[in-house]
């Protein structure tokens, strides 16, 4: 089974660039960030004519996130418990939710679509959002793992931390800004600790994973790693093949970020009746 993510940048403007990628490189479940889209907008007739289910948490033209998959989805879970909210107080106090966490079980393997949030500025209040959100998701982890520790749990998607200077192009040229601050970097470091492996540094694949559109920056090969699929040890012991597709940074309408990829030893049942495409 071959799993990736990608932050698509809005799949409005890239759902056919999404789809050939995916029938090109046969995978077979895809986490999206960044969809940009609500539920209504969201291009589903696409993704079925391609043999992609398809689930997805949108809310407005920011954020979202989404998987698509050729195989059934179970267990769909929008956002996790303890995610904290951000921006003006509704009329009860509390704060609304973004969508950004959209978790689905495949063939027995539990994966999560996460787009973290960015932190803006050390000083704005998007930092500490991002920190608490960071926290309270590597403590739902932390109990996702004693709870079911033979499941294979990944999570995939744009974590908006490059977690060692070599992450990024320059890192004189990130200093005092976020991505690259001691609390973003320990707050990565924490789902380390939990017992999360990152499946493609583990095995040696380097690289970096998004580059600004602006000031050349993909050209000149200035860009980051801060896409990331973090697996358990019942995560990791399946996996072989990782892969970051920098290719698909080029040509027309790319996203600037370019997808991830492993492929993961299950055994799929035998009505297994995915289309196949040449």
């Amino acid at each position: 089974m071959r799993v990736a993510t990608w932050n698509v940048n809005s799949i409005r403007s890239r759902a056919g660039r999404v789809i050939d990628w995916m029938l090109r490189e046969d995978i077979d479940v895809l986490g999206m960030q960044e969809i940009k889209c609500k539920e209504s907008q969201f291009p589903f007739e696409q993704f079925a004519e391609a043999g992609y289910e398809v689930e997805m948490h949108g809310l407005s033209q920011w954020n979202g996130v989404a998987f698509a998959s050729r195989l059934p989805m179970e267990d769909v879970s929008v956002g996790f418990a303890s995610a904290p909210g951000f921006g003006r107080p509704d009329d009860d106090g509390s704060l609304s939710q973004e969508a950004r966490a959209l978790g689905v079980t495949v063939a027995g393997v539990r994966l999560w679509s996460l787009y973290v949030p960015n932190g803006r500025e050390l000083d704005n209040a998007h930092y500490p959002y991002k920190l608490e959100w960071l926290a309270n998701l590597a403590a739902e982890t932390r109990g996702w793992l004693a709870a079911h520790p033979d499941q294979p749990l990944a999570l995939m998607g744009d974590f908006n931390i490059a977690p060692f200077d070599f992450d990024v192009w320059d890192i004189a040229a990130f200093e005092g800004r976020t991505h690259v601050s001691q609390p973003e970097r320990d707050a990565f470091a924490a789902f380390e600790t939990a017992g999360m492996i990152d499946a493609l540094r583990s095995r040696g694949v380097e690289g970096y994973t998004y580059w600004d559109y602006q000031q050349l920056r993909f050209p000149r090969n200035e860009g980051m790693r801060i896409d990331f699929i973090l697996g358990s040890a019942a995560f990791d012991a399946l996996v072989s093949e990782p892969k970051i597709h920098r290719e698909e940074r080029k040509g027309d309408g790319p996203s600037d970020h370019v997808p991830v990829s492993v492929d993961l030893a299950v055994e799929l049942d035998d009505d297994d009746d995915r289309p196949m495409f040449l």
